[in-house]
């Protein structure tokens, strides 16, 4: 049932008044822009659900653009009376100018690496002949619009390496433009293709054209909201328009599924996955290539685990896959002899969590995780076990990349307090060599990492680092940013962030728990944050808080948390579940309106992770949670500075609007209520350095006042042409 009703809004301009002093806590209370409502519900299963806020989904009407633009007035003068936050940012653009490189990977006789000099908005794509040569760049996103919000959102080389297709997004948008550049000249052909999404691409070894999917083309004034329906796997062939590309495999009969098309690295096989939403299972079809007329074989047809192809021995394809395994093996499966009673398994689940499989120098190369950390193993091609890698430490590492025959691989390593290193690493000797290491504005010896293991609400042990500087006093008086994820099978492991360095250096405490609903520890790990299941990871997170308080790190009253996207709800439901744990919150892109998180874009893609409304249960479930539904007037809810982006369909800000419209009403207190509204801007993916430098300034900002951080930054501020070198 829906009720319309007459859309007013007052108010656009709202004066701000704070108190002299610019550390003080709390400021005299804030006037919001007033935001209407609606007479306006829904009915689920019996029970009637409000909306008043629903107008504020159409962010193209004049109502919700003059909203926005009222909201930003507002947390901008905020902002703007932080007298640190022009230091906090001038430390952070410090730190962030250093050189990054990406892990180098090879293709035919060509080396190519990605680099940023430090501060540039994006990172450019540079091609070599051997290493010691000069590099060359092969494409520069930042030369594509003046402001940097052109990225560059993935590439695929021609097997031998003359010709690369490459995908670009506009203003952090999901659809992007594809085209073709020829490697030798750096011109780009006549080849255009519009409409792609959730796809990669993949070279015949003709090199006369690639696979790739798409959507049919949306409403131009809705494509940032509407839903994303009937993927279609298509074949490009150079020099002929979109409009002749052939329809390669669609399932008009199923309207959610996705289709990602591989070429096998001999050439003869087209390896199709199919995708159902963000559900770990999957399908797997193929296609002969040596016959132009074969049909497409089913070969997983059912979704009962996943599968993720490796590279196949003539007819014998191998895939890692969690199938009777949760925490992943390898198989082999002969096409030829496809029924399940021929499979056979080369390596067996581990005690460890698989991440990932490649095949080098005729062995695999296996990523796993160990209590959210990376260790790498090879086997041959038998599945007996080599050697382990042996890493520079304990953190994540990335790489691995290459073909078979390759003797030379490269992989990248980070921690907390490492920025990523690259390392070349010897296939043969089983010998790393130190390839790149970035110069940094800090001493890593100054800080240090703990793993510390809590149990949650239910006794389950649960995970978390914790960084800070040395010889941190456990007082309860530490400033302290809690950081979490849980959903989506995503792991959370060690990682550099600058901004995090400028976080300690004004005496805070960065802590990251690995909650249920992550991958740390498999499949099992992951579905007992799911659906019925998700409040899990809520008291997960909350438990963390608690033992953070517990044992001296900190006190509520100093206690911020911040989550992004799956994240931001997590930050939602957590804030609204115990207001009275935390001090601060910055939910950013978060997902809040667990009633109507299926109606946008590829939100209906997340009801395999969470439930879907349309289930009476599942329904329950999601509305016993939802922020959005589960704020309380009257209620003294943390300082909260939400953010999100007015070009993101991927969580569309319509969630934050509502949220932060409904928490302004509900809320009483002097603590702040904000949101952050970023233009030219989405779900992060892409997004310039400088919007980067500038958000993350901001947030640090408002946590200084809001936490009542009196003390300066007092880290020396190094020269920037004058860094300290990184340990590794």
């Amino acid at each position: 049932m829906e009720k319309q009703c007459p859309l007013i809004l007052q108010g656009q301009s709202v004066p701000l008044t704070l108190f002299n002093s610019p550390m003080a806590q709390t400021a005299r209370p804030l006037t919001y822009p007033p935001t209407a409502t609606q007479d306006h519900s829904d009915t689920y299963h019996g029970v009637v659900v409000p909306d008043p806020y629903r107008w504020l989904e159409d962010p193209h009407s004049e109502e919700v653009q003059a909203w926005i633009e009222a909201q930003n007035q507002v947390t901008f003068a905020y902002l703007n009376e932080i007298p640190i936050r022009d230091q906090l940012k001038q430390r952070i653009t410090q730190l962030w100018n250093y050189e990054k490189f990406g892990t180098p990977f090879k293709k035919a006789n060509r080396y190519f690496y990605f680099k940023n000099d430090g501060l540039q908005n994006q990172s450019v794509l540079y091609t070599l002949p051997s290493l010691d040569a000069e590099p060359r760049v092969l494409l520069d996103p930042n030369t594509l619009s003046a402001d940097g919000t052109i990225a560059l959102a993935g590439l695929a080389l021609s097997e031998d390496a003359r010709l690369m297709a490459y995908g670009l997004s506009t203003a952090g948008s999901d659809w992007q433009d594809w085209k073709v550049r020829d490697v030798e000249t750096g011109e780009d052909l006549p080849d255009q293709l519009q409409w792609v999404k959730f796809s990669g691409a993949s070279w015949t070894h003709d090199h006369q054209g690639f696979f790739y999917s798409r959507y049919d083309e949306p409403n131009e004034q809705t494509k940032l909201e509407e839903v994303n329906y009937y993927q279609k796997l298509y074949y490009h062939r150079l020099g002929t328009p979109q409009s002749e590309d052939q329809l390669i495999y669609e399932r008009p009969d199923q309207k959610e599924w996705g289709f990602s098309g591989f070429v096998s690295e001999d050439g003869r096989y087209l390896i199709i996955s199919v995708w159902l939403g963000t559900d770990s299972r999957n399908l797997v079809f193929y296609k002969d290539l040596a016959n132009p007329d074969s049909p497409v074989v089913e070969l997983i047809p059912e979704f009962e685990a996943s599968y993720s192809f490796i590279d196949n021995d003539g007819t014998t394809f191998w895939f890692q896959t969690d199938l009777e395994a949760p925490r992943g093996r390898v198989i082999a499966i002969d096409v030829s002899q496809p029924e399940r009673g021929n499979w056979q398994e080369l390596i067996p689940e581990a005690a460890e969590t698989l991440e990932g499989v490649g095949l080098l120098n005729h062995q695999f190369v296996a990523s796993y995780l160990k209590d959210a950390h990376t260790q790498v193993k090879i086997f041959d091609l038998n599945g007996t076990f080599v050697r382990e890698v042996a890493l520079p430490g304990v953190g994540s590492v990335g790489g691995f990349g290459g073909k078979r025959e390759d003797t030379e691989t490269f992989y990248s390593f980070t921690s907390f307090t490492t920025p990523t290193t690259i390392y070349r690493y010897d296939m043969v000797t089983g010998e790393s060599t130190l390839f790149r290491q970035p110069q940094v504005a800090f001493d890593p010896a100054e800080f240090e990492t703990q793993q510390v293991f809590y149990r949650s609400k239910d006794g389950t042990q649960i995970p978390m680092f914790i960084t800070h500087r040395k010889g941190l006093t456990l007082d309860g008086n530490n400033p302290t940013l809690l950081y979490g994820y849980g959903g989506f099978n995503v792991s959370l492991t060690p990682s550099f962030s600058p901004s995090n360095v400028v976080w300690m250096e004004l005496g805070g405490v960065y802590a990251v728990p690995n909650l249920r609903g992550g991958g740390e520890y498999g499949e099992e790990w992951h579905q007992a944050g799911m659906k019925l299941k998700k409040q899990n990871v809520f008291d997960d997170f909350i438990a963390a808080a608690e033992w953070l308080i517990a044992n001296g790190y900190t006190s509520p009253q100093k206690l911020a948390i911040s989550g992004s996207s799956n994240g931001g709800l997590l930050v939602g439901a957590c804030m609204t579940q115990r207001p009275d744990l935390f001090a601060a919150a910055l939910p950013a892109v978060g997902v809040m309106d667990m009633l109507r998180f299926h109606k946008f874009t590829i939100g209906w893609a997340w009801c395999s992770e969470y439930g879907s409304p349309e289930d009476a249960e599942e329904f329950a479930a999601l509305y016993a949670y939802s922020p959005l539904h589960n704020l309380k007037p009257g209620t003294a809810y943390p300082a909260t500075l939400i953010t999100t982006a007015d070009h993101d369909d991927r969580v569309v800000p319509a969630h934050s609007f509502k949220f932060a419209a409904a928490l302004q009403a509900a809320h009483q207190g002097d603590s702040p209520v904000l949101i952050r509204i970023e233009t030219k801007a989405g779900h992060g993916a892409g997004k310039p350095t400088t919007k980067l430098i500038d958000e993350v300034s901001d947030r640090f900002a408002f946590l200084v006042r809001v936490l009542n951080i009196d003390a300066p930054l007092n880290q020396p501020m190094n020269e920037p042409n004058e860094p300290r070198e990184s340990q590794g």
